[in-house]
């Protein structure tokens, strides 16, 4: 079970590694803002999504991962992050901070750069058939084969938040791995 805690010492490696912490609710742009401004590698993933208000619609990016944003860093710099206004925590299990893997940050970065429709659940989705896409624009991202509200996508897991990104992807593109 993931736990959130304050750091004593949660970030031990040496290696700069990718981590997930939680912001405050709707405070993802300015802490984003604020950790480049600390010249600390950060990653929000945002998704453009068209908005309507009572006289209009408007196009706006928003976070794909609510009240989620990614940071890289190492024990000597994890503490600059806890001093950014606007995150509360690193994502933790048993007081240690989680590496989220490179890979999966590259995968976030690959879907949205495409511009497809995402759909993030969380909680409990059952595991289904590991699989790599062999052609198209997301050439190469690996994944799980999921049935999902009656059709099947293509889910990128992302375990160590509790979170999963689900896309559609033709069958054809798709072989088992």
């Amino acid at each position: 079970m993931k736990s959130v805690a304050r750091p004593a010492r949660i970030v031990e490696s040496t290696i700069a590694q990718w981590y997930a912490c939680y912001t405050k609710p709707r405070a993802e742009k300015a802490a984003l803002q604020r950790l480049r401004e600390a010249e600390i590698e950060s990653y929000l993933p945002l998704q453009r999504t068209r908005k309507k208000w009572s006289d209009r619609m408007k196009w706006v990016d928003e976070p794909l991962l609510k009240s989620y944003i990614f940071v890289k860093v190492n024990s000597e710099n994890f503490m600059k992050v806890m001093k950014i206004e606007g995150l509360l925590h690193f994502i933790t299990f048993e007081n240690r901070a989680v590496p989220i893997p490179e890979s999966q940050i590259n995968a976030i970065r690959l879907l949205l750069g495409q511009g497809m429709e995402l759909e993030v659940v969380s909680g409990k989705i059952e595991a289904g058939q590991a699989i790599e896409v062999q052609a198209g624009p997301l050439i190469g991202l690996r994944g799980e084969l999921v049935e999902y509200r009656g059709s099947r996508k293509v889910l990128v897991r992302l375990g160590e938040i509790g979170h999963g990104i689900l896309v559609t992807i033709s069958p054809d593109f798709l072989i088992r791995i």
